[in-house]
């Protein structure tokens, strides 16, 4: 069955940031769609035949020192919200599997995404733009630490774990 759900990537994140984009999901995302934990999502949709070879190659690239990146902007969705990520490190590992992936991405995996951690959707447009405003008030631009990759396959919802890779060292520079 494993063969068949597509590979979900995201970038895992440390414990404390974990804790606190889980606590804003749990408190705005509607509890009957939120099935999944808080995440940075780097791929939507690769091919589970090349799953070994995933793991892999990701494996190669945590093995190098984990990717600086910062909370830098709260946006709006269309029905929610979501805190953006800058990471230039990170894209550039993404551009890596990407690269690798190519022939088999689909077109939700070809374009450069916008690094985001969604706490917020599927609610109205009014309660959407309450929340990003009551979010606003007080947020700073802040580090956030990045620890490795997750694969999952997709189930139509829930996301069964198939793998962690952790970077062997921490992120250098720019804190």
């Amino acid at each position: 069955m494993n063969q068949v759900a597509p590979l979900i990537v995201t970038a895992t994140l440390g414990t404390a940031d974990q804790r606190r984009f889980d606590a804003l999901r749990r408190a705005h995302y509607p509890a009957a769609l939120n099935r999944v934990a808080a995440h940075l999502t780097l791929f939507q949709h690769l091919p589970p035949a090349r799953g070994a070879e995933l793991v892999r190659l990701l494996k190669s690239i945590a093995a190098g020192p984990a990717p600086w990146a910062r909370v830098a902007d709260i946006d709006a969705l269309d029905r929610g919200v979501a805190f953006q990520v800058e990471s230039p490190e990170l894209l550039a590992m993404r551009a890596h599997v990407a690269e690798w992936f190519a022939p088999d991405l689909m077109p939700v995996d070809r374009a450069v995404p916008r690094l985001h951690i969604t706490v917020q959707n599927k609610v109205t447009r009014a309660a959407a733009r309450a929340l990003l405003a009551q979010l606003r008030a007080d947020f700073r631009p802040a580090p956030l630490t990045i620890t490795g990759f997750a694969i999952h396959h997709y189930r139509d919802g829930p996301w069964e774990p198939m793998a962690q890779l952790r970077f062997r060292a921490p992120a250098r520079g720019r804190y």
